[in-house]
């Protein structure tokens, strides 16, 4: 299965200099349920059919209820699977290769005048499809680290960064011989809320946010003063690694909560089941060490817990990395002092400690099913925003009422 980091891993170029990272009533119209919403992204347009190794149709639905589509854009960013070059899609599913020096104005793609967006995700690609309000995103040409031409993607967590004032949000996909592979995220920020449709074998849909839900988790999140200088007017709310690196968050944050876990596990040991393999860890030495060849990892920092990296960093080797997700969500979802049993599998467990990762909480608790993107490791025991198909028909993207 594709997950989140699969998700991003041909696609970090694209994170150079960014960090980690219809025709509508044009007044607010809230409280229109999921019901509702799936209706009526069943839309009146033909859609041809989907061939296996072909663009997979995209239709983009505006049901913001608040914005009209001459208000609105969006844009398919990301990496070619086959030549590991960035690139950005055009509307009919072609894409175009990004060069030093060229105009990236062409990225923007306008909705329709009326109605529904029918556009293409090309196939063997890696990416977001970003949408914004209001104004066109900039997306700058820069050379990455091997001076390789790479798109920087905007960084609403940035305050000087392109883009900042505008209202935009992203989903990411992998679309590929193997099918199509997609999650909504609020990993860096959430600001926009998005839902994901995916027909195929089957009919799955991710994301949503309550009714009323925007606004509640804006309110909550104000409500806690740790939290509340996240929150960006009505733009958007920032996670709180960013916030640190803003000076918007306390860098000690979860300092307490982290000795706690090493002052315990010094004393007693920690049993992790990931990727079929069951390990066990103790504190020595300063350092929280496992069996099964599984490298030890040294005390995390906040900032550490919140990105899931820097000590709790995640190789793709099949042995430390799957040990190291489940640590990350353990930190984040506070779970590692009440059991020594990981990964906790019961929601109801989560997020009981004073100290604990609220904006992940606020934001599981205001979507339909509970299932959201509020850290890089919250898919693991399956509680992300995120589906896959193997024989995608079409993808549909709703901006939903707020």
């Amino acid at each position: 299965m594709l997950n989140r980091r699969a998700l991003l891993v041909g696609g970090a170029a694209a994170l150079a200099g960014a960090g980690m990272g219809g025709a509508v009533a044009a007044t607010r119209a809230g409280g229109a349920g999921q019901a509702t919403l799936l209706a009526a992204s069943q839309v009146a347009v033909d859609i041809p059919a989907h061939t296996p190794g072909t663009p997979l149709p995209l239709v983009i639905v505006n049901h913001t209820y608040r914005y009209a589509n001459r208000e609105i854009w969006f844009y398919i960013v990301g990496t070619d699977l086959g030549t590991g070059r960035q690139v950005y899609g055009r509307a009919d599913g072609s894409v175009a290769e990004v060069a030093l020096g060229a105009d990236s104005g062409g990225i923007a793609i306008p909705l329709v005048a009326d109605g529904d967006t029918v556009a293409a995700v090309p196939t063997g690609m890696s990416g977001r499809i970003y949408v914004s309000i209001g104004a066109r995103l900039d997306f700058r040409i820069v050379a990455d680290g091997a001076g390789r031409p790479a798109l920087q993607y905007p960084a609403g967590w940035v305050r000087d960064a392109p883009g900042y004032a505008v209202l935009h949000d992203f989903v990411e996909f992998t679309h590929n011989a193997a099918g199509m592979f997609c999650n909504t995220t609020m990993v860096d920020m959430f600001s926009v809320p998005l839902l994901l449709r995916l027909h195929g074998d089957g009919d799955q849909t991710t994301g949503q946010v309550v009714p009323g839900g925007r606004d509640a988790i804006f309110a909550a999140l104000r409500a806690n003063p740790a939290f509340a200088p996240l929150v960006t007017g009505d733009v958007r709310v920032i996670a709180p690694g960013h916030g640190i690196d803003a000076g918007l968050f306390p860098a000690t944050y979860y300092d307490p909560y982290i000795d706690a876990v090493w002052n315990r596990y010094a004393s007693g040991g920690l049993t992790v089941d990931a990727a079929g393999r069951r390990v066990t860890g103790r504190v020595a030495g300063g350092a929280l060490a496992f069996d099964g060849g599984v490298a030890p990892f040294a005390r995390p920092s906040t900032r550490d817990v919140f990105f899931c990296d820097g000590a709790l960093g995640a190789p793709n080797d099949g042995v430390t990395g799957p040990v190291a997700a489940v640590l990350g969500a353990g930190f984040n979802r506070s779970t590692l002092l009440t059991s020594a049993e990981q990964p906790a599998s019961d929601p109801g467990a989560y997020y009981q400690d004073a100290v604990t990762n609220h904006y992940a909480r606020v934001l599981h608790e205001h979507t339909d099913s509970h299932r959201a993107y509020g850290f890089a490791f919250d898919d693991v025991a399956g509680q992300a925003s995120y589906v896959e198909d193997h024989a995608p028909s079409q993808l549909t993207l709703v901006l939903t009422p707020f």
